[in-house]
């Protein structure tokens, strides 16, 4: 993909949502950090059920670790593999508490000795609390940048690693919630809404949702978030090439 498409992609995002943010309930950056850990495997819906009811009793390292983990359990019910993540919670919580005087720590090597903690999640607090230039690959992610040809990859890390070194640097910052945002939303796993998707034209997919027949694409609208977008049954036959406009 050349420099120009792919400024004018994140350009595009950009116009469409000018300032992202995870759809995570917080408002601390250990909640976050909390959130994002419950968030493994499930959706952030189910997550902020969980929280809403859990951060009102506890949401400092110290409060949760003295809920022990039988305490915190009945608030994690509607997260996914909620046994383990309430023994990663209280392990989190206490060696924030233990090692860093309950702060979150700022360097990846320290967030990821949490419990519970991977790569993504790190680099999610890294960039949202810390301003650092990451990327957290999810699944949303590693769809939008093989399909688009962002930073086509076979491993999540091979995708992170790409589009951290091809992202013009004004957008870095908020790659990740543009793209993530777009997967969810636009660029689905089973039917991708090409039709009504701001970035057609730019995308290198090359099997893109043809519209509906009788109706023709909505060129520069995508479904908004919370919308199930509507898309008909994907191409089989690669789509004739059309003059890109790189605005």
């Amino acid at each position: 993909m050349s420099p120009a498409r792919r400024r004018a992609i994140f350009r595009r995002l950009q116009a469409a949502n000018p300032h992202p943010t995870t759809e995570l309930l917080h408002a601390s950056p250990f909640e976050l950090l909390v959130a994002v850990m419950l968030s493994a495997h499930t959706t952030d819906k189910s997550v902020n059920v969980a929280t809403r009811k859990l951060f009102p009793v506890a949401n400092t390292p110290a409060a949760i670790a003295a809920l022990g983990v039988e305490g915190v359990k009945p608030y994690l019910k509607t997260v996914g593999l909620y046994n383990t993540k309430a023994r990663n919670l209280i392990g989190l919580s206490e060696r924030i508490v233990a090692e860093h005087g309950g702060q979150v720590p700022s360097d990846r090597n320290s967030l990821e000795r949490l419990p519970g903690v991977g790569r993504k999640t790190a680099s999610i607090i890294l960039n949202m609390v810390f301003g650092q230039p990451e990327v957290a690959v999810d699944t949303h992610i590693f769809r939008v940048a093989n399909r688009t040809g962002l930073a086509p990859g076979k491993t999540p890390r091979a995708v992170e690693d790409g589009l951290i070194a091809t992202t013009p640097q004004e957008y870095l910052h908020d790659a990740h919630h543009w793209l993530l945002l777009h997967g969810r939303y636009v660029c689905t796993a089973r039917s991708p809404a090409c039709p009504t998707c701001i970035i057609r034209d730019l995308c290198e997919y090359r099997h893109k949702t043809p519209p509906r027949a009788g109706r023709s694409a909505s060129a520069g609208r995508a479904a908004p978030p919370g919308r199930k977008a509507t898309a008909g049954t994907p191409a089989r036959r690669k789509p004739a090439r059309k003059p890109v406009r790189l605005i």
